[in-house]
């Protein structure tokens, strides 16, 4: 398990390698990386600090920072869900900071929730909205979700590399 020091080179890494920035403010970029290095002890893994995990790793794999929502938030918004990532912009004008709607479907959330509840890994997600398992035809990475991503969170490639991927 990575400590504040290393989980913050880990994600200043990550930001560097894929084109990001770190949060430019200070004090929230210090609450984020020790909400991964707390979410990493207590469930084994660095959730995302500002959503609900439930400690049910297949329903968190998709908030696992950088979360499968990353990519898509920082080219839309500047930012992701939690403000540790961000652009170039946002980076020189911290003001741009600001709260970002949740992609991730309400189905996932609640079933991950009634997991933990029931104690089981068993995944019942709700009949109105179907998921798929989608395939990145670049590097092959799966997704299981509604629509692909908008972003492939591997290789980068957009949402119409993806294809139905079929068991």
């Amino acid at each position: 398990m990575k400590d504040h020091e290393e989980m913050l080179d880990y994600v200043k890494k990550d930001a560097e390698e894929n084109g990001y920035y770190v949060c430019p403010d200070e004090d929230l970029l210090e609450d984020l990386i020790s909400g991964l290095v707390d979410n990493e002890k207590r469930y084994g893994y660095a959730s995302c600090p500002c959503r609900a995990a439930s400690a049910v790793k297949q329903y968190d794999v998709d908030i696992i920072c950088p979360c499968e929502y990353r990519d898509a938030d920082v080219n839309e918004y500047g930012m992701c869900y939690c403000g540790l990532f961000v652009s170039e912009e946002v980076h020189e004008d911290p003001s741009k900071l600001g709260p970002i709607p949740e992609r991730r479907p309400e189905s996932i959330i609640d079933a991950g929730m009634e997991a933990k509840e029931k104690g089981t890994d068993e995944i019942e997600i709700d009949e109105k909205e179907e998921l798929h398992v989608w395939r990145c035809t670049v590097c092959g990475y799966l997704a299981a979700r509604e629509k692909p991503p908008p972003i492939c969170p591997i290789c980068k490639a957009k949402a119409e590399r993806f294809v139905k991927f079929e068991m």
